[in-house]
């Protein structure tokens, strides 16, 4: 038996003003697209913003749905709005912002595993790293340099 240690490597920035202008600005569309949510049973809600390479921005919110795994997170709703609308261009940055309606979220908040795993896919199709910045409603932002770094152990076509 080996014993091998994973982690991952994250930069975080104490406020919004430490980005670069490009990335506030995304991030920015990103927390107009959170409070758009649609979230009437979990009072959470999360915006996505993606910066395309043709300078586009796709943006997404949470769906929910009563019957709840019909609904779909906003990064999803992001990149596979994305996915439609730009089939052939790579997506560069994703910014996420979350929040709930109980209480303010201060800390970073990452995309869910099921998000983790479709952001994956299109890193993998494009190859090309996507950098993803995820906040809470404020406070502290976290840089990704890639996905790979959120999802190590990530399952693609090559088991396939």
């Amino acid at each position: 038996m080996k014993e091998v240690k994973v982690a991952s490597v994250l930069e975080v920035f104490d406020d919004l003003n430490e980005l670069s202008n490009d990335v506030q600005q995304l991030m920015e569309k990103a927390i107009e697209a959170r409070k758009q949510a649609y979230a009437p049973y979990s009072n959470f809600q999360v915006g996505a913003a993606l910066l395309m390479e043709n300078n586009e921005i796709v943006i997404g919110s949470n769906q929910e749905n009563a019957s709840y795994p019909s609904g779909l997170c906003a990064e999803r709703t992001a990149i596979y709005y994305a996915g439609a609308r730009f089939p052939k261009i790579r997506i560069l940055k994703m910014a996420i912002s979350a929040g709930s309606k109980m209480k303010l979220s201060e800390k970073p908040i990452p995309p869910c595993g099921a998000c983790r795993q479709a952001i994956a896919e299109y890193e993998i199709k494009q190859q090309f790293p996507i950098e993803i910045y995820f906040m809470g409603e404020t406070g502290k932002v976290a840089k990704s340099a890639s996905l790979k770094n959120l999802l190590p152990f990530l399952f693609d076509n090559s088991v396939l």
